[in-house]
This record gives C-alpha cells, structure tokens and sequence, in this order.
C-alpha cells in the first residue's frame, strides 16, 4: 500500500513529525513499512516556464527554436521538436545536467547537456507526458493550463517547480498489505491519514462529503434497469447513469496524482473511478451505457459454460460461483476484479453508467484464484469492504465526473441491498481495557484515543467507566470488548504497555500426558532405527485409492492449496507408503518410516461437543526393504512394534484375526499376513502385518514390506491404567535359549508360540519371559513341514536360574508342543 505524505497532508490540520519519526510510528502503531521513496527527486530539476518567443528552426523544417523566461531575468534558448509548441504557452523545462525522469530509475540514467543541434545550442529540453513519467504521450510537450484547478495552492509563474506545484515533491511511504488485512479502510489514503492522526495523538475529522450521508438528484429520464440477483454475496449495489460526458485525457493534476499513488493515467472517466479508490478504498467502474445490450445492469451468478473477454484481452470460461455484472445478454464484468472489454469506456463513449457495488471478499477471491486475475480492486473487495460507505463514494464519484468530464444524471440513484448507516455498539468498561493491557488509562485518556479515530464514544454520567462504543460505517472490524482493547493499545502504543509477566501459580503445570506418550514412541522407535517424517495432513484422492480406502469416507476440500491436496487423509499409512518409493530410488535398500499424525472419517467418528468432526491420531509405520536378507518383513516390522510395546511397558498379544479393526485403518494389510496387537484384556492397540499386493504394485514397494499402525487413544488409556511403569533390573542373570520345533504346514505360529508361553509359564513360575521369532524355515525337498525357531530369555528376581531348571522347562515345552501340535523338537 502506497501512502503519500502529500495527500496526507491535504485532510490533516497539522504538522507532520519529521519522516523518519513518522516511519518508526508507522512501524510500531499502524502497519511494517517496506520502503520510503523520495519521489521528488526525478523531478527536482523540472521548471515551470513561458515561451516567449517560437521560431522556425532556420535549417530544420520540423524544429523550433523557442526563446523561455525560466525566471532567471534573461531568456533561454531551447530548441524543440514538437509540433504543439507556440508563444505564450507554459511548459515544463528540463535544464543541461538534469536527468529525463523517464530514465530516472534505470541503471544508466539519460542526463541533459547544452548541445548544438543543426546550429542552434539547445539548453536542455521542453518536456513531453512519456518523458516526465507521467503518461504515455509523445505527440507533443506538455501544456500547462494556469487557470486549472490544483489541490496544491502554489503561484503558477515562471521558475517554479513543477513538482511543488503539481504535488511531485512528495515522500512515498510503501505498507506491507498484509499488516492492512482486516483493516479495509486502510487501503485508501484517506484512511491512512485517520490512522497517521490516531497513531500521533490528533484529532481526525473526514472531510464532509465522507461524513453527511448525500442526498442524490431525481434522474431526467429512466433508460436503466439495475438488478441485484446475488444478494447472498452482492451486500449492496448502487448504479447511475450519466449522459453527454466528454471522454478526454485528464487534467494534468489528477494524472500526477494517479502517478504518485502507483497507477497510471489511462482517460478522465477511468481516471476518476481509479482515483476514488486510491483515495476512499473502494473500487467503482465505469461502462459504456450504449454498450449494454438491453440498458441492464445486473449482478448475479454466471451461469455454466458462460465465457468472458475481460479488459486484459482475454476470455475466461465462468462457473456458477464466480459473481459477474451482465448486461441483458450476457456477462460484461467479473465483478470485484475486472471489467469486460465489450463494455469498456472508450474515446467515443458519451454516456457511463457509474457502478459503486460491494461483493463478498471470499467469493471473488476464489474467482481470482480460479481464473488467476488479480487487480487492484480485488486487493480492496477481498479485503471486506463496507456496504455503508457506498453512497458516500458514488456521490463523490459523481461530482468529480462532472467536474473533469461534464455530463448530466440522467436515472435515480438505484441502491439495491443493505440501507443500515450504523455499526453495533460494542460495550466495554476501562477496567476491563486495562485489566487486558496492564495499563492505568483514565476513562477519559481511553476515550480521547478512540475519539481521534473517529470511533463515537460514551458513558452513560461523568463518573462512569462503562463505555458504549458505536464503530464508524467503515469500522467493519470492530465487533466485541477484545477488539476496543486492541484499538486502545496500538493507538496508545504498544511499546508503552509495562513489561511485567501476568501474575500465576508459581506450581509448575500439569504434565501433558499426551505429549510425553509420543515422545515416549518417538524415543523408542528412534533408538531401534526408525526415522521419523513428517507428511502433509491433505492428500490426493488417489493416494487413498491405491492404499485401498473409500474416499467417500474422506472429507474433501472447497478450496485445496493445490490439485495434489483435495482431501484429508483418512489414516497416516498411505502417506507413508507414498514415501517408500522415492526412498528406494534414492539408493536406501532398507529403512523404517513411521509417523504420528491425524486422520478424519466422516462416516465412522461422530461430530465432538463443539460440532467439530472426531480426529483419531496413529502411530504408523512402514518396513522396506529389497532383499529378505532378515527373513519375513512381517516379522522385522512385529519386532519394532513389540519393541515400542516393551518400551511403554505393556503386555501385548499378537492374534491372527484382524477382523475387530476399523477397515479404514486395515484396507491396505493382507488378511492372512497380518496380526492384531491386543492387551489381555482384549482391548486392541494396533494392526502390524504385511500389504496386500495390489497396494504393493499401487505404491511400487519392495517385495519386503510390512507395516504396522496403532491407535494412539487406545496407547493412551493402557500407559494411563499402569499405575507403576518402573521395573527394576533383576540382580540375577538372565538366561537365553533358542527352541526349533518342526510342524506341519498347516500349525501357525501363533499357535506354537501360545503354546510355548504357557508351558514356560507353567515352569517357570515367578520368571520373567520374552519370547522372539528367530526364522521359519521350510525346505525346499519338504513342502508339508516348516521348522520355526524362537529366542526365549528368562529372568528371575529371586534366584539365579540354573541349566538343569531351563533345560527341564525346555522339556516341558517340547512335550507339549509335541501334544498339541504334534511339533518335533530338533
């Protein structure tokens, strides 16, 4: 946002702190100001002269010579191209060793000397539009027009300085937009100047035509029909018609001060509705009345296929959510960014139908962002601009068209929306802005600051500290207590407020049992070689689908960050599997990847107190690895869950069916390869198993792939229900083991291993046990029998275990298995 110290000037009684006091102000109190540009400096040289004299250049056919009074008492020579110089006109002078402001910013700036041309020495140059940087005109030098109306009150004469005169003198203080989000009116320099008064302690008063609501003139004649059929998104829409206006270039003023705002000069009516924005906020628009099919102008929703050429010259296809201004046939704007081409007011318009509209800020930035237009207006609409300022716009718009094109009202102001010129009051005592602040403002120091800004404030007597505050129309964002409490403290400064901590309990906070139970799991699976990534929470469609998951399940996204990101993911695995392949080719031949995130089913969680749906947090992993060179990837995946079981302290059992877990979390795991991780008490943790194969080839994963996932609520409530997690080391050694058993095809592993637990439990009473898969093994000259070996440690806390008692449980282990499965021991 361009802010000019000039135009500031203009609507403040007093005088401003020196620039770099106001710029440090700026920076603490009102927005972060990016750059302060010496605009003036590529004007400095410029001069306000006479020509005297003007002659045929005696040995060019198309040069003058011109005698000026630069008002240094004798005349200057310079010779001139342009076919419009004549005697008595008064014209900008650029003297030798000044610099052409057209070139002023370039790496090699064009600097003047006094140079002989055909003859004659030409003492610098008479200036045209293209040249000064204020227009695009080289048809001829700039004609200034003594008796023209200008808003700075300096003597036209000869050696005054064109930029004192015309306002180019001036300081350019450029605002971060972002620091203006919620503030609209702030994209106006009018409203920057309230801001500039508030933020130095003086008093802001508007000029009169933004403060007495107008009362608007009867049209002559009714040739307009204006529609309002998108109230839902269109708050408000004001329309004109004015004949017999005169389409010419724009008084040299006004092109100066469109120039130092940012914009450029385009024609008087375009001049105007631009320059109304620059200075209130608002955009307006103007169209070509003859040009509207059917003399309608109406606001509604584009109906399917329905295309556009904007001013830009080219054609979008619309949707029904973008919002557009038509004609009776059709289209002639997207309204809030750009008007159509087919519409456009140009030399040969006579009469404009002025628009003053506001639009929903979320529809036309989607609009923008769909079609990727993105204008000056928009950055207002987008912003929230208020419906309650338009009447005072368009009277101010009507009046300046007068003024620089003519014309007449020929229609009754229609106004279509919201008539309301008043703003809630909002109710807050000074206790409570102090209480918030740290601050001991009286009633009436809390009053004056608001007060300055124009924001209306009372007290029901004189000794009261309750306050009724009631926002200015163009306030929009001043709503609830907190937001007095924020105005009170940037405008009193918030570099003031005392640097005290608030006062608190000095008993240390409540351990978050949450947050230390995934620290807890990030330790565990880091120290056992798992790495930890962190995905995107929003996934493509197809991710899901190759993970086997019903994306009708998921809940899609009105406005994604990108094609790639439209839903929430369901479960965290997928994103992980994602991840592998890229891995792979990167040349990691084995790796571990886990991650603890959130999901979103729509269909399977129901909406919590606060309407919000349920977020269900995993703790997901995924094994890759392209050779079996540690035997079944289910069981190297089995040996870090079991590992995190260890470490949290709980006693988990691995079960083959895997019917009890949410298919949304078991879509991608092959049923027969997979088992369930459950407590004792039947409460499930998790699922750890292998993939299916058309996840693998989906995903492109290693042969070697296993995953495991678990509910981190359920880790929650078993960590939570263990009263004591601390196990002391056993002062006696710990035995180990290892048992292969050679059974059928058909006996499990599970089944060995429950029966291999409950023997040693039956044995050993009183001894702590763990027992791993170490391989199953099946020859390839023996397709009916499989050897499976497993790792038993054993430690007692009462005695030391000798071989004779671990060699007789082995025994009893071997009996049994023996029995029940028919297992050899080998």
């Amino acid at each position: 946002m361009k802010v000019s110290l000039n135009t500031i000037k203009q609507y403040i009684d007093f005088e401003l702190p020196p620039v770099d006091e106001l710029v440090a102000q700026i920076n603490s109190q009102l927005g972060g100001v990016e750059e302060v540009i010496d605009f003036g400096a590529k004007y400095k040289d410029a001069k306000i002269v006479k020509v005297v004299e003007c002659e045929k250049h005696p040995n060019a056919d198309k040069l003058s010579v011109c005698k000026i009074d630069a008002g240094t008492g004798e005349l200057i020579t310079v010779v001139c191209g342009a076919p419009n110089v004549h005697t008595d006109m008064w014209a900008v002078w650029l003297p030798p060793e000044s610099v052409v402001p057209s070139t002023y910013d370039d790496n090699e700036p064009f600097r003047l000397t006094a140079r002989e041309l055909r003859g004659v020495t030409s003492n610098g140059m008479l200036a045209a539009g293209d040249e000064l940087d204020i227009n695009n005109d080289h048809n001829g030098i700039i004609e200034l027009d003594v008796d023209e109306w200008r808003p700075y009150a300096i003597e036209i004469k000869s050696g005054t300085s064109f930029a004192a005169a015309y306002g180019l003198d001036d300081i350019i203080i450029d605002i971060e937009n972002k620091m203006f989000t919620h503030r609209p009116d702030c994209f106006g320099q009018l409203g920057v100047a309230r801001e500039v008064a508030g933020i130095t302690g003086r008093q802001f008063t508007s000029p009169s035509w933004y403060k007495v609501l107008p009362e608007f003139n009867r049209g002559d004649v009714q040739e307009l029909r204006v529609e309002n059929n998108a109230s839902a998104v269109v708050p408000r829409f004001m329309a004109v018609l004015v004949k017999d206006v005169v389409v010419k270039a724009s008084p040299l003023w006004l092109q100066c001060e469109l120039v130092r705002l940012g914009s450029k000069p385009i024609n008087n009516i375009v001049d105007v509705t631009n320059y109304i924005m620059l200075l209130t906020g608002q955009p307006t628009h103007a169209y070509d009345y003859d040009k509207l099919r059917g003399q309608a102008l109406i606001a509604r929703m584009a109906n399917e296929g329905e295309t556009i050429t904007l001013l830009n010259n080219k054609t979008y296809e619309l949707t029904p959510d973008d919002i557009v201004i038509a004609d009776a046939e059709g289209p002639v704007g997207l309204a809030g960014i750009m008007g159509g081409r087919d519409s456009e007011v140009s030399d040969t318009t006579t009469n404009v139908v002025l628009e003053c509209a506001t639009f929903d800020m979320y529809a036309v930035r989607r609009s923008s962002m769909r079609h990727g237009v993105f204008t000056d207006a928009l950055t207002r609409f987008n912003k929230g601009q208020s419906p309650l300022q338009n009447p005072y716009i368009l009277s101010l718009l009507l009046s300046s068209l007068y003024d620089v094109a003519g014309g007449r009202q020929a229609s009754d102001i229609y106004d279509v929306g919201t008539t309301s010129q008043a703003l809630p009051a909002v109710k807050a005592s000074v206790e409570f802005i102090n209480s918030r602040l740290g601050l001991q403002l009286s009633t009436d120091e809390v009053m004056k600051l608001l007060q300055c800004v124009e924001i209306d404030v009372s007290r029901a007597s004189d000794q009261s500290t309750e306050l009724s505050i009631v926002p200015p129309f163009w306030r929009t964002d001043i709503e609830q207590p907190e937001d007095v409490v924020e105005e009170v403290g940037r405008l009193h400064g918030f570099d003031k407020l005392p640097r005290e901590l608030p006062r608190r309990l000095a008993s240390p906070a409540a351990k978050n049992t949450r947050r230390v139970l995934k620290q807890r799991v990030r330790d565990s699976l880091t120290r056992a070689g798992a790495n930890e990534v962190l995905s995107y929470s929003f996934v493509h469609e197809n991710v899901m689908k190759r993970a086997g998951q019903n994306t009708d399940y998921a809940f899609r996204l009105s406005n994604a960050l990108s094609p790639d990101l439209q839903f929430y993911r369901l479960s965290v695995l997928p994103s992980l599997l994602d991840k592998v392949h890229m891995n792979t080719k990167l040349g990691y031949d084995e790796f571990v990847l886990f991650e603890i995130g959130k999901g979103h089913n729509k269909h399977a969680h129901a909406a919590d107190d606060g309407g919000l749906p349920k977020e269900p947090e995993y703790i997901d992993m995924v094994y890759a690895c392209k050779t079996e060179k540690q035997g079944a990837a289910y069981f190297v995946m089995r040996q870090f869950a079991e590992r995190l079981m260890r470490d949290l302290k709980l006693a988990a059992e691995f079960r083959p069916s895997i019917d009890a877990i949410d298919g949304v979390v078991s879509a991608p795991f092959e049923p027969s390869r997979s088992a369930t991780i459950a407590l004792a008490d039947g409460n499930i943790l998790g699922i750890v198993g292998e993939l299916k194969q058309t996840v693998k080839k989906a995903f492109k994963l290693p042969a070697a792939t296993a995953a495991a996932s678990f509910d981190l609520a359920a880790l929650q409530a078993a960590v939570d229900q263990k009263t004591n997690g601390y196990v002391p080391l056993s002062k006696y050694p710990t035995i180990t083991q290892d048992i292969s058993l050679k059974v059928g095809c058909e006996v499990s592993y599970s089944t060995i291993e429950a029966i291999v637990r409950e023997a040693l439990a039956a044995q050993l009473i009183g001894v702590l046990m763990r027992v791993e898969p170490v391989s199953i093994y099946q020859s390839p000259d023996d397709m009916e029998n499989k050897t499976i070996t497993l790792h038993i440690e054993c430690t007692s806390y009462e005695k030391t275990l000798t071989d004779d008692t671990i060699n007789a449980a082995m025994e009893h282990v071997a009996k049994q298995a023996a029995s029940r499965s028919g297992a050899i021991r080998i």
